[in-house]
């Protein structure tokens, strides 16, 4: 009803003024002026004062956090704890919510370092090793090569004259195996019939069996250096040999050659796959441990939360809203498509608060590249940084801005 009558006052007040100045028109007199028109104390701003009128480009705008995020899991689970409320201030990094389910990641995680520490263990190993394992493969070169050289002696003394010496010690050792191959024969011959557990007729039978060897062979020996008839199942078992021995002395070279420039290749890369991959693992749980709770990306207060605890949180959805406002700027809402034009980022620009009754300035630090649509016009949306931030000045309220001359 206040408004309807002060309206009604002003258009009268006009009325009458457009009528004198029509008076005054015909009878040629001066022009009076027209009265200053004074509202009522209800009608102003709340200090009573007249806010000066703004110039140039003018846009509404209102104030909004310099950063806000809505915060959510990117997995599902149970919320098992939820360490805020509404109005709370959190620091950035600050742990507010957890889901279930960090108990098995735990043990997968133990499990995945364990094996990062065999995995190097292994692989330290195969370097700590290399001396040892380059002797080893010295000494096996060593023999192989004496192998081949027995083996080699052996095919070549068939059928060949020994020397009268050596024919004499071959027969004194075939002597000497006869009369233990009889000593042992005439042992076990008691003992013949006894039942296979007997111990004694185990031994006897154990002696007899080499006393029996070792004639064979030394019959084999005088046979061969005497040049008497050799079986040609020895000569396949020398040439035999002789192939083995060789192949043997091939493996040797080989792999002392390879240990000469370090761990065997192969054995390394498969120590170094090991390792990357139980720290994959490792990393893998970590990953999924860290999914399991929700940090402060910034400082700033809770304004909101959407969950409780016991309840199932799905990917994405919104767990709380974190605003900052301790830094605030300026969003404009109804920059006209035909006044961009004017506008560029580090322009100056002036900000009446109307809440506060008070001026600031800031700078345009972003434009947005795509338009929006407000009531069938077409707008930008500005972001301005404000140069301070006055007391009392609360995210929401509304401004209008004033873009100064661009830089």
């Amino acid at each position: 009803m206040a408004s309807r009558t002060l309206v009604s006052k002003i258009c009268l007040v006009f009325l009458a003024a457009f009528f004198l100045q029509g008076c005054s028109a015909v009878s040629g007199a001066t022009p009076t002026a027209l009265p200053t028109i004074v509202l009522d104390q209800n009608s102003g701003p709340a200090s009573g004062a007249v806010q000066p009128a703004l110039e140039g480009i003018v846009a509404s705008g209102v104030v909004v956090p310099a950063k806000q995020a809505h915060m959510a899991f990117s997995t599902a689970g149970v919320v098992e704890s939820l360490e805020v409320a509404v109005g709370d201030h959190l620091v950035a990094g600050q742990v507010f919510a957890r889901l279930a389910g960090a108990e098995q990641l735990q043990a997968a995680l133990s499990s995945a370092e364990l094996a990062i520490l065999v995995a190097q263990q292994n692989l330290d190993k195969l370097n700590s090793d290399l001396p040892e394992a380059q002797i080893a493969a010295l000494q096996e070169l060593n023999a192989a090569r004496a192998a081949l050289r027995d083996a080699e002696q052996t095919l070549n003394g068939f059928g060949v004259t020994a020397e009268q010496i050596d024919v004499a010690v071959a027969r004194s050792n075939l002597a000497l195996a006869k009369r233990a191959l009889d000593q042992a024969t005439k042992d076990f011959k008691p003992y013949e019939n006894k039942p296979e557990s007997n111990f004694k007729r185990a031994a006897l039978l154990s002696k007899l069996s080499a006393a029996q060897k070792v004639y064979d062979n030394s019959l084999k020996q005088l046979n061969r250096i005497t040049g008497v008839f050799v079986p040609e199942f020895d000569m396949g078992q020398a040439q035999t040999d002789l192939e083995i021995a060789q192949a043997r002395l091939k493996l040797a070279e080989d792999q002392y050659t390879k240990l000469q420039q370090g761990p065997d290749p192969a054995d390394l890369q498969l120590a170094e796959a090991r390792l990357q991959n139980a720290k994959d693992q490792a990393q893998a749980v970590e990953a999924s441990l860290a999914n399991l709770e929700l940090k402060a990306p910034f400082a700033g207060v809770v304004s909101k939360i959407n969950v409780q605890v016991g309840e199932w949180a799905v990917p994405g959805q919104s767990i709380l809203a974190l605003v900052d406002l301790e830094n605030l700027r300026i969003e404009t809402t109804d920059l006209s498509e035909r006044d961009i034009p004017n506008v560029s980022v580090g322009q100056q620009v002036t900000i009446q608060v109307t809440a506060l009754d008070d001026e600031i300035t800031g700078k345009v630090v972003e434009i947005a590249p795509l338009a929006d649509t407000l009531g069938g016009d077409v707008v930008y949306k500005t972001t301005v940084d404000l140069d301070s931030i006055p007391a009392g000045l609360r995210a929401g309220m509304s401004v209008d801005v004033q873009f100064g001359s661009t830089p």
